[in-house]
């Protein structure tokens, strides 16, 4: 009876050491990733909610796809001018908890719009708010982040990413079972509502975390002016912090105009229902949960180039190869497949990004790294609308194979870096 219990007990134990040396970091500090990653799926549940409910509000109100790709223009709009201000905020305040939790709530109420207002006005509004609440998030969860893990910035920023991937999968197949039963309006108002829930517990949890780095890392300390108009100035000249700038643009104009145009083409041509329509959008996201942390730790002991150069090429040969196959299990299986090499390497761009740029002015830099992303994406959805409505829908993975490859041509001109430690 007394050799049973200790093997047992010794099973988590063994568990958990074996975490800490994968990773490199230990398990309480991991919780503190992992309740920030949970808040960071949190805004891409409404947002990946948002990106399904597109085909079926397109019918209801009649629009063209010219005309979604114009809504979605006005979103991206309204994210960069948040942008441009949101990293100074986190910089010059230090307030990045709150800002974490105002940011998932206001992502919330821009849902709930879209559900009440079912108009076009209604939707334009809501996708407003939803892409500027989205950019309070990303500056405030990186300079956290990155302070918190400087030696484990990839292994914290893939959990950042893993959660945006079970946001951008759970989302959608929760919305798209309810439309089943209360349509597109009441699968945004039901979406919205668990979002205010987990933005309370960021609220109450990350703040007892905080403290403790707060001596450690000055985490709480804001900049004052001077010194933070010296640090962007100095980022701004770096020609290497530019290019991967221009790099991460064209890669999220990909990832963004796979976000609105595939689920129209998967209902559209392919005429997938709701659920299934869900179903393989999830699929794609589930990719990104598997691959993310593992290109995320893998880069913090071999490097950032080599991971992003790899999973961008991959990515390029998968969009090229979806125009041309025509079994549609052969098409989710490719989605599915893109997802693994698109995701992967979105946590690695970031960690890149962190390696290259003084701490003290993290937030900015991830603001500098959006807000270039945000110019990109921001005439796509216009475009690939009007190549939708003037050649078809699958025209339009040819524009998006395009801006693939001009992501991977720049990061081939960049510098390659292995983080320190």
């Amino acid at each position: 009876m007394d050799g049973n219990p200790a093997p047992a007990a010794t099973r988590p134990g063994r568990l958990t050491a074996g975490l800490e040396r994968l990773t490199g970091v230990g398990i309480k500090d991991q919780l503190t990733a992992y309740l920030v990653g949970v808040g960071h799926g949190g805004t891409h549940w409404l947002m990946g909610t948002v990106y399904i409910l597109l085909p079926f509000a397109r019918t209801d109100l009649g629009l063209s796809y010219a005309e979604i790709g114009a809504v979605i223009t006005a979103m991206n709009i309204a994210a960069f001018g948040v942008n441009i201000v949101s990293g100074a905020v986190v910089d010059i305040t230090g307030r990045r908890v709150l800002l974490l939790a105002a940011g998932l709530a206001l992502c919330a109420v821009a849902l709930l719009c879209v559900g009440l207002v079912p108009t076009l006005l209604g939707l334009t509004a809501g996708v407003m708010l939803l892409g500027g609440a989205n950019n309070l998030w990303h500056p405030a969860a990186f300079s956290f982040l990155s302070r918190r893990f400087p030696e484990n910035r990839g292994f914290a920023l893939s959990v950042h990413g893993m959660g945006a991937n079970l946001g951008d999968a759970l989302g959608p197949l929760a919305a798209g079972a309810m439309m089943v039963w209360i349509g597109w309006q009441g699968a945004a108002v039901a979406n919205a509502l668990p979002a205010f829930v987990l933005a309370g517990a960021i609220w109450l949890a990350l703040p007892k975390r905080a403290a403790s780095e707060r001596a450690a890392h000055a985490d709480a300390a804001g900049l004052d002016l001077a010194s933070y108009f010296r640090g962007m100035l100095s980022m701004v000249k770096n020609r290497a912090v530019l290019g991967l700038c221009v790099m991460a643009g064209f890669r999220t104009m990909t990832q963004n105009g796979l976000l609105i145009f595939l689920p129209m083409y998967l209902a559209d041509v392919i005429g997938f229902e709701a659920v299934v329509l869900g179903l393989v959008m999830a699929g794609m996201q589930t990719g990104g949960i598997i691959s993310g942390p593992i290109a995320g730790t893998w880069s913090d002991r071999i490097g950032r180039r080599p991971i992003v150069l790899g999973g961008m090429t991959a990515s390029t040969i998968v969009i090229v190869a979806l125009t041309v196959i025509q079994n549609e299990a052969a098409f989710v299986a490719g989605v599915a497949l893109l997802g693994f090499v698109l995701y992967a390497v979105r946590p690695v761009v970031h960690s890149w990004m962190m390696d290259l740029t003084p701490p003290e002015v993290s937030g900015s830099a991830t603001s500098l790294m959006f807000g270039t992303q945000g110019v990109f994406k921001m005439g796509l959805p216009v475009l690939g609308g009007f190549i939708a409505d003037t050649w078809g829908l699958a025209a339009v993975f040819y524009l998006l194979a395009a801006t693939m490859l001009s992501a991977n041509l720049v990061a081939g001109l960049l510098p390659g870096r292995r983080p320190a430690g």
